[in-house]
């Protein structure tokens, strides 16, 4: 069974090789920081070797790269027409019966030490969450998966998702070899942010790079709204030389306009699992999250960030049954703790011109 499945609690960032980057960063939380108080979901992932054996004992291993090898990324038809052709061998491929009994076997398990619990399908590429590159986003993840065969379509879309055309791009263009690269699936169990809240939280300031603050975002529902920018989250600033005295470290906090949410859907068909709804004018007016757990948050960050020794990119969500703080993802930060925090750019309007838009601004770059 390890050959094909491993549980969060036998991973470490020495498996990014075994069970990607995603997986092998929840490994690694569980086994070192659940004593520190960083609390990760339970789960396994399936292994790189059941991804490469899957393509190789189908024989679609040699058709897929056959395409991709003569592919032009930069001519977006031919792109679309290769991932979408690439996806549906791997869709239409059945996985080897060793692997189906394994998934069997692990969903069982997890599912009975679950009742009733439904489960998030995500992916992690052996490739992603490098200090020097993103591919963040790149794959799909499906939430409020329930059931046996549910969780094999969602494994299925994850390892066709490798193919989709935007991570067919980046990795042409960030030099990574198709074939150097797998796929695992991350089976974990649901946080019930549906009925609470969710976001992200990074510890640095993402627009000026100052690190001594945990920057968290928050918004009601499940966290992808969040992660995909479809939603105005709330915002909050945790100093972290305050936090670490023990003393109230929320320095600045703003409202968003939190107009959607992702929450549970009744239809257990793949794909729709979870809806979009409004939110009504007097919840999205007030705070997603409260101060208190604000600074619960912060203090996880910290101690993911002190582990891991660089700047984070965390992902967050409230169980709305229990009330507790989960971690759900988290990996490097990469964007601007790669570039120097002491410079300092101001830009000034040389003329004045018609006012396009109003709103609240975010950042402070022009052009």
């Amino acid at each position: 069974m390890q050959k094909y499945v491993l549980w969060y609690e036998q991973l470490g960032m020495n498996d990014v090789e075994v069970v990607g980057g995603k997986n092998a960063s929840l490994g690694e939380m569980i086994s070192n920081l659940s004593s520190a108080g960083v609390q990760v979901p339970g789960g396994f992932a399936t292994t790189a070797d059941a991804f490469n054996e899957f393509l190789e004992t189908s024989g679609i291993n040699e058709k897929i790269y056959q395409l991709l090898d003569v592919l032009d990324v930069d001519d977006l038809a031919a792109l679309s027409s290769a991932g979408t052709t690439i996806r549906q061998w791997v869709i239409d491929t059945p996985f080897q019966p060793q692997f189906e009994e394994a998934i069997a076997e692990a969903y069982q398990k997890l599912a009975d030490s679950s009742a009733g619990m439904s489960f998030a399908v995500r992916s992690s590429a052996t490739a992603e969450d490098m200090p020097d590159a993103s591919f963040a986003g790149q794959q799909e993840t499906f939430l409020n998966v329930i059931g046996l065969e549910a969780v094999r379509v969602a494994i299925k879309h994850v390892f066709a998702s490798l193919f989709n055309d935007r991570a067919i791009s980046y990795r042409v263009h960030q030099g990574y070899s198709h074939r150097g690269v797998a796929l695992s699936a991350g089976i974990q169990r649901m946080v019930r942010s549906d009925i609470a809240s969710s976001g992200v939280m990074f510890t640095l300031d993402t627009e000026s790079g100052f690190d001594d603050v945990v920057f968290i975002t928050s918004s009601w529902g499940l966290g992808e709204m969040v992660v995909q920018g479809a939603v105005n989250p709330d915002e909050f600033y945790v100093h972290k030389p305050t936090l670490n005295a023990n003393r109230p470290a929320v320095v600045r906090r703003n409202i968003g306009s939190k107009l959607i949410e992702m929450v549970y859907s009744t239809d257990t068909e793949h794909g729709k699992q979870v809806v979009i709804k409004d939110i009504e004018s007097e919840r999205a007016q007030k705070f997603s999250i409260t101060d208190a757990e604000v600074t619960e948050l912060a203090k996880q960050a910290l101690v993911i960030e002190q582990h891991y020794g660089r700047p984070m990119d965390i992902e967050w969500a409230k169980d709305g049954n229990d009330g507790k703080l989960y971690i759900v993802q988290a990996r490097p930060e990469t964007v601007r703790s790669r570039e120097s925090s002491n410079i300092m750019e101001r830009y000034t309007l040389n003329e004045s011109s018609a006012v396009l838009v109003e709103g609240r601004a975010i950042g402070g770059k022009i052009g």
